[in-house]
């Protein structure tokens, strides 16, 4: 089964465009449940704003997702008046959509991450209760932290947090380049603006054909 990450970022837009961040995981969300998908929210930072995200990491899996992502991938448009600035003008919010790809990840040193064991929590019978099997996983330089507890094994659960820690660290590479397109298209400087891949409009955040 194929597997493909999403990550969308606000960079550095205003509350408004972290709205717009939280809103389309939403739709994410149900989108895929339609075409058979599954997805995953694998990180997220949360906006200054209530029910708002600065950054969402979603793992997909499934048929067909390939070509789901791909055609997800480059910058988002919302057209509504602003949830938070009654009288502001603007009316256009752009967010940035990209795939990350693990093999790319750069600057990768497993001397760089700490890692703690710990009793996995909530289900999973007395096993999840006895053992030490959970384990999260602290790449020292950024601070980015990912949690594994879904096997049985240490060893298992260590290397998927290993990957995830992996994306985590590409997501935070990315969202630097993002915060720089997202700062040209505030500036007028990228043809990116004009360009979205989707565009969606009302309080409803409704798709617009």
């Amino acid at each position: 089964m194929d597997k493909k990450y999403l990550h969308s970022t606000s960079g550095r837009g205003p509350a408004e465009c972290c709205w717009v961040v939280a809103q389309l995981v939403k739709y994410l969300f149900k989108k895929v449940e339609k075409q058979n998908l599954k997805i995953e929210m694998i990180d997220k930072v949360v906006g200054d704003h209530p029910s708002t995200l600065k950054s969402a990491f979603l793992c997909l899996e499934g048929e067909n997702v390939i070509s789901f992502c791909e055609e997800w991938e480059g910058s988002i448009l919302w057209i509504g008046k602003s949830p938070y600035r009654k009288f502001h003008k603007r009316k256009n919010w752009f967010i940035g959509v990209n795939q990350l790809f693990p093999q790319n990840v750069t600057s990768f040193n497993e001397k760089d991450l700490r890692f703690d064991v710990m009793r996995a929590s909530g289900a999973g019978g007395q096993h999840v209760n006895r053992t030490e099997s959970a384990v999260r996983a602290i790449h020292i330089p950024t601070g980015l932290v990912t949690y594994s507890q879904e096997q049985r094994s240490q060893y298992q659960n260590k290397k998927i947090a290993i990957e995830r820690l992996k994306l985590l660290l590409l997501a935070y590479q990315q969202e630097q380049v993002a915060e720089q397109h997202i700062e040209q298209w505030e500036n007028h400087l990228s043809l990116e603006r004009g360009n979205p891949v989707k565009t969606f409009e009302g309080i409803k955040f409704s798709l617009k054909k």
